[in-house]
């Protein structure tokens, strides 16, 4: 027998499996979450995800984003994590026993407990924030740093060069 929504009707087509309505995705302390873990919920064993991902509860197991696609890791005050975490944004307020690595940014709350690495391109910290462990700063990998101009030189050509034959070598190759 269908499930019945609060309007009192059957289902719709592809209405089933979204008792909460038309909403794929709700805002909580201004990030967009598609998946909440709630405060009495304690998950064993690692999990994949993508989109926004609210942990209230307790996970002990390694927490990673999916390669590719936009991920977003928010850590509630009753929030803990035993294990590693990898995404894009991580946002902590809770405990963590773990390393950590944000490609993008990572915002450690006035209540967050990092026992671990923080590896961050862009870190915020809060006034109250504890970290024991050390604070690890990775550029984004979209930016990769470019060879020195004589290695450029050396690079194109195969041979090495001088510096003055690497600045002539850049200029011709800038005409």
């Amino acid at each position: 027998m269908p499930s019945r929504l609060s309007t009192g009707r059957p289902p719709l087509a592809g209405e089933a499996g979204n008792v909460f309505g038309n909403k794929k995705s709700s805002q909580r302390n201004g990030y967009t979450i598609d998946t909440l873990i709630g405060p009495d919920v304690v998950i064993r064993g690692d999990m994949d995800f993508s989109g926004g991902l609210y942990v209230e509860g307790r996970i002990e197991g390694r927490v990673q984003a999916i390669e590719g696609k936009p991920a977003s890791l928010v850590l509630a005050e009753s929030g803990s994590i035993d294990g590693h975490i990898q995404a894009p944004v991580v946002v902590i307020n809770g405990t963590v026993r773990g390393d950590v690595h944000a490609a993008e940014r990572v915002e450690l709350a006035q209540q967050a407990r990092v026992e671990g690495d923080v590896h961050y391109a862009v870190v915020e910290m809060n006034a109250g924030a504890q970290l024991t462990g050390r604070l690890v700063h990775s550029p984004p990998k979209a930016q990769r740093a470019l060879p020195a101009p004589e290695q450029a030189g050396e690079q194109a050509c195969g041979v090495k060069k001088d510096k003055a034959g690497a600045k002539s070598a850049m200029a011709a190759a800038e005409a």
